[in-house]
């Protein structure tokens, strides 16, 4: 069986960049490089025409996702040095066919992007019966981030007598399993651009579609993928994810020996009534974060080493206190994150006022039952449950960016040059 091709997806907004993550993929064994639609609405055709003139024999893909004028942005694309151009398969016919008029005027190829169409099977059909070259099985970002699997939709496209790529945040495990399913490109952005070292992540992919597999899944839960994914980044990386959103405010009192990760176990009590947040400690399952709103009371505190060593046995992951802590010197000798917001002798009275689980604002921030939260020495951030899945992949992205940027300034670059500060503020 011939290996697929290696498409490397420059999706970054700035070329002096995407020229040097292109220069490194080719040697770690890439075969075509596409001009990423980011990078093709932040630079335009002169980005198509630099990396032409860098690589004057190298496939250029140029991923317009032209949904409109389709003779006059394949004549564009043509003309500044792209092989193939991308069209949305969702488009109407009239714009496809006539991107295919310009295709055939100046020899170039069509890849329709099968993004967001509902009738996948009966689209590629008709798309490859109108003379489309390539048929590209893709999951956009925003729906990897859901869940959405390419490879699912690469299965349903595997009997077309045109060529089928397959995209949307594979990387080389993932990659080898559409080699192995038949796919004739593999196109692969994040995990390859993103990495320190661009050539050895495109030379791993390379390798891994080369000999291609199906491998092993083990199946686990939505909660152990979401807490594997959260592991990997850290509490800025996922106010990043929520656009700077999410973080809990007034935690200047903070033991963390290691990070905290978990769902939220929620407590209103009252100015330093200790009943419900000890009986919520028994509430709590392996792994969860309790989170306890004091009312804001920092002269008296619910809170203390007993609790937390309670906590500590039935497997918490950390203590969340809007209002004060007591205790402190014998705390800071366990290993659970305590978060809170003042330190305070004063010890209050178990009267049982309050609730467990219900809805609390506390540190700034809407809390409610299993709500995801992570903490790490720069804060606490609250997940909402709904977006979990969603934020924590996010989350992963954000982290894969700033390993590049990190790499790129660990060169000699630096962070304003690099982002191009100026060129994005806000006019």
């Amino acid at each position: 069986m011939q290996s697929p091709i290696l498409q490397v997806a420059l999706d970054v907004t700035e070329l002096t960049r995407a020229q040097k993550i292109a220069e490194e993929a080719l040697l770690g064994g890439a075969d075509w490089i596409e001009i990423g639609t980011p990078l093709v609405k932040s630079e335009g055709m002169q980005a198509v025409r630099a990396l032409r003139a860098q690589f004057p024999t190298t496939t250029l893909v140029a991923d317009l996702k032209t949904s409109d004028t389709g003779g006059l942005e394949v004549e564009m694309a043509a003309k500044a040095g792209a092989n193939i151009v991308c069209v949305l398969a969702n488009t109407d016919n009239a714009v496809i066919t006539d991107a295919l008029r310009g295709a055939a005027l100046y020899g170039v190829e069509i890849m329709a992007d099968m993004m967001n169409v509902s009738d996948v099977v009966t689209r590629a059909r008709e798309l490859a019966d109108l003379g489309v070259q390539i048929i590209n099985a893709h999951v956009g970002i925003d729906q990897q981030m859901e869940g959405k699997d390419p490879l699912d939709l690469l299965d349903k496209l595997g009997d077309l007598p045109v060529k089928i790529a397959v995209a949307g945040g594979l990387n080389a495990e993932s990659a080898s399993k559409a080699a192995a399913r038949g796919a004739d490109i593999v196109i692969v952005g994040g995990s390859i651009i993103k990495a320190a070292d661009v050539t050895k992540a495109a030379r791993n992919v390379r390798d891994a579609i080369d000999r291609p597999t199906e491998g092993t899944s083990v199946k686990i839960s939505l909660d152990d993928m979401i807490r594997e994914l959260l592991e990997q980044v850290s509490a800025p990386n996922v106010t990043d994810a929520l656009y700077r959103k999410g973080a809990m405010s007034g935690l200047s009192v903070q033991h963390v020996p290691k990070k905290m990760i978990g769902k939220a176990v929620t407590v209103q009590t009252f100015g330093g009534d200790w009943s419900k947040p000890v009986q919520a400690i028994d509430a709590c399952r392996p792994g969860d974060v309790l989170v306890i709103s004091n009312d804001k009371r920092t002269d008296i505190a619910p809170w203390g080493e007993l609790a937390t060593r309670s906590a500590e046995n039935k497997g918490v992951a950390g203590i969340i206190i809007d209002g004060a802590v007591r205790d402190w010197d014998d705390i800071i000798t366990l290993d659970i994150p305590v978060y809170a917001t003042a330190i305070q002798p004063n010890a209050g009275e178990p009267k049982g006022f309050g609730e467990i689980n219900a809805e609390i604002s506390c540190c700034g921030q809407t809390v409610r039952p299993d709500d995801w939260l992570i903490g790490d020495q720069s804060g606490v951030v609250v997940i909402p449950r709904e977006r979990a899945y969603e934020v924590a992949r996010r989350s992963v992205e954000v982290q894969k960016t700033e390993v590049r940027i990190r790499e790129e300034i660990r060169r000699g670059g630096t962070l304003g040059s690099l982002s191009q500060l100026l060129r994005w503020e806000k006019k």
